[in-house]
């Protein structure tokens, strides 16, 4: 196993109602990202099917696989026009939408009656480092009751075990502009691809800080 910090970088493919996803090329773009804080960092990109079924196979061989000592996710919010970075998982699942497999959930909850999970106080900093890009990016308390909010409890969950991630964090990203513009708050306003690599970039770097502190004051 390299000595390099391990992060993992992922997003998902199209599931119904958008066949783009542009969490896919952030995340090919974040791999190629080339900074100096970055070379001794060992980044494994992932794109998971919109499918529960998928998300319980391949999260548990990834982190077994790579061992990433942090997770940095994207997916897609569709109705939302700015960046959410999500605090919590929501111990909820649509029973309504089907996944990419058609597949239906047959209970409302993940894991019976249990709370929701929360990401943790680096979520806050990893907000802050993004605004200060000058995209709109806001702090969010519901990842909804989809695949995001799904892989988000999961990854909280790897977070608590022994040798698991040290940190995780997830990251809602809006529909893109087709054309070009400077970042400026506001709703009006639809980012690009090259402003939400910017945003990621910056979270990226943000996300390989606040790990290295965090093994650091490890027992």
């Amino acid at each position: 196993m390299s000595d390099k910090l391990r992060i993992l970088i992922s997003g998902f493919g199209p599931f119904p109602g958008a066949p783009f996803n542009p969490t896919e090329p952030l995340v090919a773009r974040l791999l190629r990202l080339r900074r100096p804080a970055l070379d001794a960092v060992e980044r494994t990109g992932h794109i998971f099917a919109v499918t529960y079924q998928t998300v319980d196979r391949e999260l548990p061989q990834l982190l077994k696989r790579h061992r990433p000592q942090a997770l940095l996710m994207f997916g897609l919010a569709s109705r939302t026009p700015y960046l959410r970075v999500e605090t919590r998982a929501r111990n909820a699942v649509t029973t309504l939408w089907p996944d990419a497999d058609h597949a239906r959930v047959r209970k409302g909850s993940i894991e019976g009656n249990a709370d929701a999970l929360k990401f943790g106080p680096h979520t806050a900093k990893l907000l802050r480092a993004a605004d200060s890009t000058g995209v709109d990016v806001r702090a969010s308390r519901d990842a909804g009751s989809y695949l995001c909010n799904y892989l988000s409890w999961r990854a909280i969950e790897a977070t608590c075990r022994d040798n698991g991630p040290r940190l995780a964090a997830f990251v809602h990203v809006p529909l893109l502009s087709r054309g070009s513009g400077s970042p400026r708050k506001g709703a009006a306003h639809r980012v690009t691809l090259d402003e939400l690599v910017d945003v990621g970039a910056v979270m990226l770097l943000e996300m390989v800080k606040l790990t290295r502190q965090a093994l650091r004051v490890a027992p």
